[in-house]
């Protein structure tokens, strides 16, 4: 049987929480209850839980092109409260776009033996994406639930799950 993942991208207060500096507002809110759902059955079927979490220097040069946000130690980088990060899950925490940038999570993958990740979060057309593109050149099975996704835009979060499917070879579940 494959051992899977599920991976949850930047499901962060600075992007979640109405008054975030970066927040999706009601499009952010409507995936938090799949999302909590998802984290509980993944977690009754053993599977490995992945938190991803933007995480900014002070002056980060992402801040050039995004307004601040996710700056380490503020209130706004913490995962939201609906969804609790236990004993046994990782956390990655990136600078970029993908959680493979600069980061563990190639290895966390490769210690844990995993054939499929699970993913959703924020935001869909960019660190969504980006990871999931970094998945498939490594050449793992890879979901993203529709459901448990959401942008800023809603014409580039349709055009980045079309992107995923189609040219990534994702499977949109």
């Amino acid at each position: 049987m494959p051992k899977k993942a599920l991976i949850i991208v930047d499901m962060l207060k600075d992007f979640i929480e109405e008054g975030g500096s970066l927040s999706l507002g009601e499009r952010a809110q409507a995936i938090i209850p799949f999302i909590a759902e998802t984290l509980e059955n993944m977690r009754k079927e053993g599977a490995v839980i992945i938190f991803v979490a933007d995480s900014h220097q002070e002056n980060d040069r992402e801040f050039e092109r995004f307004p601040r946000h996710c700056v380490e130690g503020t209130k706004g980088a913490e995962i939201i409260d609906s969804l609790k990060v236990e004993p046994g899950d990782h956390m990655v925490r990136k600078r970029r776009f993908s959680a493979f940038y600069g980061t563990n999570m190639e290895k966390i993958l490769k210690d844990e033996g995993i054939d499929e990740a699970y993913i959703v979060g924020v935001c869909t057309s960019i660190c969504v994406m980006e990871t999931v593109g970094d998945l498939r050149d490594r050449d793992y099975k890879v979901y993203v639930l529709r459901r448990g996704v959401a942008d800023l835009d809603e014409e580039a979060h349709e055009f980045a799950l079309k992107r995923m499917e189609k040219i990534l070879g994702a499977k949109i579940i």
